[in-house]
């Protein structure tokens, strides 16, 4: 894509400077990387090291999904504690289901708000900002003494849920397009994860510890919330001092020395916003991660109450669901991946579809397992393999719709998340278990539908349209030369060449 086309997609011409001069190259941070990098990619990496820790791209990759999962932990520390909570206040079924809804719609805004702001400033310093303000409403949960107040604790608390945000946008400046979806899908797995060590941690492990030592059910769950809200403060610190905005250096440095040019956070808004495949993946997304904050709030009370279990054995077999995200969303990212070098886009959208599909299969049959708790638990494990999944396949998609606006795009489907679970949130305040299963069912069908109508520019579409040569070569590992102003494949057909616009 030449770069006239970059600025004429972007609307502003508000792009870095990924390949400057020689002076530039000298100016950046690091002079040399541990890791295999993309120079024409403003080097990204082009691999993933598990085990490295250097800077900048494998310690900004472990800070964003360990910040994504303190932030998960924050996010729903009472939602294990919710038996409790809901004996102690004396509140409805109807109540806890507002509370629960309250807590996945705080951080919607702050996700629309974040993404464009993550273009603007980079995730570093956001991170952390958005780690230390969730910890103070999370170290006040012993204070609540009322319904209201409580729905106010979790609306407050939900401010956490936003850090997927910087947590998505951090691993794409970090990871070339070519494995953005799967280091993406680690880091959102991973920190998602937090949501499964949550149900078993409070649950299982810290609430009855707490009460080992003399306190009252009561004291125990006012008392343990203040674990996730120190080391929340911890981290922020941590992850501020110690990591950097993306392979150059931080987003204030670069700009300083003339590498980065200064990216107006409302244009990189409206360049999302007015793709129209942003608003696809921002409902599909709701259909899956949606899906995930829903049974996070809801798995240990349904198991309670469907086959009379404690609040200790009901948070454990909760906690499955979160604990997937060891593999399954990171196994979402790599197949898209995968498919990507197979068929480009269209691979994408192929497993995109299948992983929706069979994930609403997978709910239905666990709402008719609502009699064997060995059948329940064993659908729920496929089931939350498939939300993740898809999740993970939702983001390798992402970083192709408009990469100058990837922060924007990034927030924006990222909020479909929770407005999914808000959604789901109401049929289950209203509905029966199983006409709450059914209806999210459905609604899952429909949108892998919807994966029909993505039109990504340059890509193929799941049934119509063709590969630019420029994005044919790049899924096929091939390189492109250009000779007379015409981008040509050496040793390919004829057809393999196209006019390049200067």
């Amino acid at each position: 894509m030449s770069k006239k086309e970059e600025e004429s997609i972007n609307g502003k011409g508000l792009t870095e400077i990924e390949i400057g001069d020689d002076d530039d190259e000298e100016k950046k941070k690091y002079k040399v990387y541990n890791i295999a990098v993309d120079p024409n990619q403003g080097d990204r990496a082009k691999e993933i090291k598990l085990l490295s820790l250097s800077r900048p791209h494998m310690r900004a990759f472990h800070f964003s999904w360990i910040g994504f999962f303190t932030a998960f932990f924050m996010w729903f520390s009472i939602a294990p504690l919710l038996p409790e909570v809901k004996e102690t206040l004396n509140l409805s079924k109807k109540q806890i289901w507002t509370t629960n809804i309250c807590s996945v719609a705080g951080t919607t805004v702050m996700r629309f708000i974040n993404g464009p702001l993550c273009d603007k400033y980079g995730a570093r310093i956001l991170m952390s900002a958005t780690l230390a303000l969730a910890a103070i409403p999370t170290a006040m949960t012993g204070l609540v003494d009322s319904f209201a107040g409580l729905c106010i604790l979790r609306l407050c608390i939900g401010l956490a849920g936003s850090t997927f945000v910087m947590c998505q946008y951090w691993s794409t400046r970090m990871f070339t397009k070519e494995i953005a979806g799967f280091a993406n899908s680690i880091v959102g797995g991973w920190g998602n994860l937090g949501g499964g060590v949550t149900q078993i941690v409070m649950g299982a492990v810290l609430f009855p510890l707490f009460k080992s030592f003399g306190m009252s059910a009561e004291t125990s769950w006012r008392t343990v919330c203040i674990v996730p809200a120190v080391f929340a403060v911890f981290l922020a610190w941590i992850i501020l001092k110690f990591s950097d905005d993306c392979p150059k250096g931080n987003y204030q440095e670069m700009q300083k020395i003339g590498i980065m040019q200064q990216v107006s956070a409302t244009s990189s808004f409206r360049s999302g916003a007015y793709n129209f495949n942003t608003w696809l993946l921002f409902i599909q997304y709701g259909c899956c991660f949606g899906v995930e904050l829903t049974m996070n709030n809801l798995s240990a009370l349904y198991f309670s109450e469907k086959f009379d279990l404690s609040v200790e054995s009901a948070a454990a077999i909760a906690s499955i669901f979160g604990f997937m995200n060891i593999f399954a969303r990171p196994l979402g990212g790599y197949s898209s991946d995968f498919l990507n070098k197979k068929m480009g886009m269209r691979g994408r959208l192929y497993w995109q579809t299948v992983c929706l599909l069979i994930e609403g299969c997978m709910i239905f049959a666990f709402a008719n397992a609502d009699n064997s708790l060995g059948a329940s638990i064993a659908i729920l494990v496929v089931f939350s393999t498939l939300v993740q999944a898809a999740e993970g396949s939702t983001y390798g998609i992402v970083p192709y719709v408009n990469p100058v606006a990837t922060g924007s795009i990034a927030g924006i489907v990222g909020a479909g998340g929770n407005i999914g679970a808000v959604i789901f949130g109401f049929c289950f305040m209203n509905m029966s278990y199983k006409s709450g299963f059914y209806t999210m069912g459905g609604i899952i069908f429909a949108s892998a539908g919807s994966t029909a109508l993505i039109r990504i520019r340059g890509h193929r579409g799941l049934f119509g349209g063709e590969d630019s040569i420029v994005v044919k070569a790049a899924w096929q590992g091939k390189e492109t030369k250009e000779i007379d102003n015409t981008l040509i494949v050496p040793n390919q057909n004829d057809d393999a060449s196209a006019d390049v616009e200067e």
